[in-house]
């Protein structure tokens, strides 16, 4: 069987990318990942795991200006400074990663600006990266603050980073928009290669204990698949990028699902830190026997071959049928 595909002008012996966990962190647990089979890695996000000190900067001032003009959202105060050893570390880290491994490595930036950090942009693509992953959520709070100026704040801070690098910019979307179809083809605009379907932003919760709020990390089962396999579907040949499926991804099958609904590759967290590293050669057993049995020879034969322009039963994509769907499960 042919695995092989290709994702951000990047070509991969299979479609299956680990997605930026603890599993991606280091030399050590990148080479595992490899060992095992994965075809590419993205690393963990630069803000989420390695500048602390700027993202309390910067969070004091998104929350303080929050009330005043949306504007002000779209700029950081000049004083943050993103030059400090823990990016540096970072820097190096991909250094040490590309020179260990065969495999491709897409850094990750996790911003919500066209500030200051973008500039560290260009030093990931310096270091050895092969691409770039921007996972861009932010949660408006302001009741005053509208939907498009949110939605251009995205737009701004694609653009910014995509000016900044010569390597492919994948965004990794999430599915709150009001038309995502729209914000797809407004990101590729911008500048991004490649889109991931979806974000997956951590759980709230509440202590009942300590009686104080905090977050859990939001690990999926193969349920969760559904919006990922109905937007890949949805977008598949719309737009000259490539497609990831994002969330929901744990088995041969649901690596199936998604390519035939028109992703171009796959990317995988929980199931891994659920399962291990050993859970990829599963999968990718699991791929093979099935195209066997079906008698494909590639992924590249099956890819998009029951998207929205090849299906049959378009309206599983386009419309809201909960009575059709509850009437089958009473059956």
């Amino acid at each position: 069987m042919e695995l092989s595909t290709s994702i951000l002008g990047l070509n991969l012996k299979n479609p299956l990318i680990a997605s930026a966990s603890p599993l991606t962190g280091s030399l050590e647990s990148i080479r595992k990942l490899e060992d095992n089979g994965i075809a590419a890695v993205i690393m963990h996000s630069l803000f989420e795991e390695e500048i602390n000190h700027e993202i309390g900067q910067i969070d004091h001032f998104l929350h303080v200006n929050s009330n005043s003009y949306a504007e002000a959202l779209t700029y950081l105060p000049s004083e943050v400074d993103f030059d400090n050893l823990q990016a540096d570390h970072y820097l190096e880290e991909i250094r040490r990663i590309k020179e260990g491994v065969h495999i491709p490595i897409i850094a990750s930036l996790n911003g919500v600006s066209s500030g200051g950090w973008v500039k560290y942009a260009k030093k990931l693509q310096e270091a050895g990266a092969d691409a770039l992953e921007l996972n861009i959520t932010y949660i408006p709070t302001s009741m005053e603050l509208e939907g498009y100026r949110v939605e251009q704040m995205y737009i701004d801070t694609v653009a910014t980073v995509a000016e900044q690098i010569a390597i492919p910019l994948n965004v990794k979307m999430n599915s709150y928009f009001s038309n995502p179809a729209n914000m797809a083809k407004r990101f590729v605009e911008a500048g991004a290669k490649g889109l991931s379907l979806f974000d997956n932003p951590t759980l709230v919760d509440v202590d009942l204990e300590l009686l104080t709020p905090l977050q859990r990390a939001n690990i999926t089962s193969s349920e969760r698949l559904s919006e990922s396999l109905r937007w890949c579907a949805i977008l598949y040949k719309k737009l000259s990028c490539s497609l990831c499926a994002n969330t929901g991804i744990h088995t041969g099958e649901d690596v199936l699902k998604a390519i035939m609904s028109g992703a171009d590759a796959t990317a995988l967290a929980s199931v891994l830190l659920i399962k291990g590293e050993g859970e990829i050669k599963q999968i990718l057993s699991d791929i093979n026997e099935w195209m066997e049995k079906h008698e494909y020879e590639s992924i590249s034969q099956m890819k998009g071959s029951i998207s929205l322009i090849h299906t049959d039963n378009p309206s599983v994509f386009e419309r809201n049928s909960y009575m059709y769907a509850l009437q089958h499960y009473r059956r």
